[in-house]
């Protein structure tokens, strides 16, 4: 099987870093296994992050990849806030409680963090990736100096041309179909581009090489992206079964039952749209008369109240269940016997043969 020549993988798939699901354990399992492992620290401090790089450090020697949010940050909107969260509060009430006062910025954007840069030209891990926009062009050039490996996601082919401008090395091209939040840098702007469609336009119209990301969960799948022009595939609902990954109990047999045939994209749980399995966000919350929204991330700070309150009376009614189109698809296997199977999975796709049968585990 041919490396992906830029990263040296034995086998072309990006583990998706996903917030809240990946892990230094997921990461360093995907990379000791060929692909390329990888640790959200977009909801981290500099010191969380440290702690994070450290431990995924400690457990390969194989390269992996440190995501960042590139966000707009958010301004505080008083009126908004107060309206959103009264907006909620029948919800609360529901679970005998009230909502917050106020909404916090809860994730600083890197964009604006020259802590966060400072630690990662420290530590240096061998893959920086980017999502929902770019760092200014002073941050990207440190890094590079360093020698990492840079990437960032796009939704659309004017955002590729922004990061081929950039002089990154790779562009993530982020299809409809994937999971968790959409990477456009103005939510405003979405084009709402399908994966294949998006990476045929990157591959003919972007100088760099491109990664496929969005509704692919097995060997076929991969050997459809790398068919229309994708160098290697980012994967990240198909790994949230992994017993690696830090997904509860809830959302594993959530993802595992007929709810996962079933996603959706919605604003309402974070401020920005984000794919997942549906539940009261998407059918109560998000709706026709519900006020205009906070700005991301403070929306989410309302949205962790009310998952935090609901917890509290044994429900999940609310929980956050990121997930993509693909997540019938989703294998409860271990990291490292997942990659095994994709791998076998593409050398038979490679020979014509798409075989049935591997489903859910």
């Amino acid at each position: 099987m041919s490396d992906v020549q830029w990263l040296n993988l034995q086998l072309p798939v990006i583990q998706a870093p996903m917030v809240g699901v990946s892990t230094p354990a997921l990461a360093a399992a995907v990379s000791n296994a060929g692909g390329l492992g990888s640790i959200g620290l977009g909801a981290c401090s500099p010191e969380q992050a440290r702690t994070m790089l450290q431990q995924t450090r400690a457990l390969t020697a194989k390269p992996f990849n440190a995501n960042l949010f590139c966000h707009r940050p958010a301004r505080a909107d008083a009126v908004r806030a107060r309206a959103w969260l009264e907006h909620l509060r029948p919800l609360f009430a529901q679970f005998g409680a009230e909502p917050p006062a106020q909404l916090a910025e809860i994730y600083k954007s890197f964009a604006n963090d020259p802590a966060m840069l400072e630690v990662l030209l420290e530590l240096c891990p061998p893959v920086v990736s980017f999502h929902f926009g770019l760092p200014p062009q002073a941050f990207i050039d440190a890094l590079k100096a360093k020698g990492i490996v840079l990437l960032a996601t796009a939704t659309s082919l004017a955002e590729a041309r922004l990061i081929e401008q950039a002089g990154l090395d790779a562009v993530v091209a982020q299809g409809v179909e994937a999971g968790g939040h959409r990477g456009v840098f103005e939510p405003r702007e979405d084009t709402r581009l399908g994966t294949f469609a998006l990476v045929r336009c990157l591959a003919e119209r972007v100088s760099l090489p491109v990664i496929a990301a969005g509704g692919i969960m097995d060997g076929a799948g991969i050997q459809a992206a790398l068919t229309l022009g994708a160098q290697g595939v980012q994967m990240g609902t198909a790994f949230i079964l992994c017993p690696e990954s830090a997904a509860n109990a809830a959302y594993r047999q959530a993802l595992r039952s007929p709810r996962a045939e079933c996603t959706a994209i919605t604003a309402a749980i974070s401020g920005r749209p984000a794919r997942g399995l549906v539940n009261r966000w998407f059918t109560e919350v998000d709706c026709p008369t519900a006020p205009p929204l906070p700005d991301y991330p403070n929306t989410y700070d309302a949205a962790k109240a009310l998952v935090a309150a609901a917890g509290v009376q044994g429900s999940d009614a609310f929980a956050v269940q990121w997930a993509g189109q693909g997540a019938p698809l989703a294998r409860a296997l271990p990291a490292a016997q997942l990659l095994a199977q994709l791998a076998e999975e593409l050398d038979n796709a490679r020979g014509g043969r798409v075989v049935k049968g591997g489903g859910r585990r």
